[in-house]
């Protein structure tokens, strides 16, 4: 990747490959004009906005060059140092991405981490705490009685974790009819895995509708299946309360 770097005695100015934006790096905190401005203190992240702050001593300004909603780019951010508990609260938890954004939201966000990333903003966004791996879910027969629903990017369905290795779906389910693509427009790995899942059960569905109940292997295949994943599908499945699957299983160490 070749960037533009403007280097001056308060400021690192970088223009993005393809005219696609700036990134302003500056301890001028109170002249801040950007769509989106990462705060730091002591150079740890300590909010995501578009307004200034006078608590930082360091700002990260972030500037697409097309006509990109502020607000979404920032809840995107904050819903990445959320994640990674680098901060306590989402800031812009108000802020919703529609769906149809998401994905060049978040392709730009990627873009400006991995150029920070390379000129050594790790420690900014990548949590301190000790990596656990994936967490353990527990099956139990409580659980095996409870209907979980799924309403995500036009999927809706009742599901059912009935064994340990058994996901039932059931009949007069409405599956995502298309899968979204990559930059380039291909298929993704998981779409494509998603594909083969639906030919093996071509023989229980009619235009995107489930005819009878079908069984799958684990709740991953669920989301595959449905709207070919791109989420974490253990809190996309919740019962009538808005419990999540996750809620419900997760082994707490």
């Amino acid at each position: 990747m070749k960037l533009a770097v403007e280097i001056n005695d308060d400021s690192t100015r970088m223009t993005l490959p393809d005219g696609q934006g700036t990134i302003v790096v500056t301890k001028t905190v109170d002249q801040v004009n950007a769509d989106v401005n990462l705060y730091l203190k002591d150079g740890k992240l300590i909010s995501v906005q578009t307004e200034p702050t006078d608590k930082a001593d360091g700002v990260i300004q972030i500037e697409p060059a097309w006509d990109l909603e502020a607000g979404y780019l920032a809840k995107s951010f904050s819903e990445y140092a959320v994640e990674r508990g680098i901060l306590k609260k989402d800031l812009l938890e108000t802020v919703k991405i529609p769906s149809n954004q998401r994905k060049t939201v978040e392709a730009f966000r990627n873009l400006v981490l991995t150029v920070l990333n390379g000129l050594g903003f790790q420690s900014v966004f990548v949590s301190k705490k000790k990596f656990k791996g994936k967490p353990r879910h527990k099956f139990t027969k409580q659980v095996s009685e409870i209907p979980f629903y799924v309403d995500h990017e036009g999927a809706k369905a009742t599901v059912y974790w009935q064994k340990r290795n058994e996901m039932l779906i059931k009949a007069g389910t409405v599956m995502k009819v298309e899968p979204d693509l990559n930059q380039d427009g291909s298929l993704g790995f998981s779409a494509k895995f998603a594909q083969k899942l639906r030919s093996e059960h071509a023989d229980s569905f009619r235009n995107f509708v489930t005819t009878k109940d079908i069984v799958l292997k684990s709740v991953n295949e669920v989301g595959l299946f449905l709207y070919f994943a791109g989420i974490n599908s253990w809190l996309v499945l919740k019962d009538e309360n808005g419990k999540t699957i996750d809620e419900w299983t997760k082994v707490v160490k």
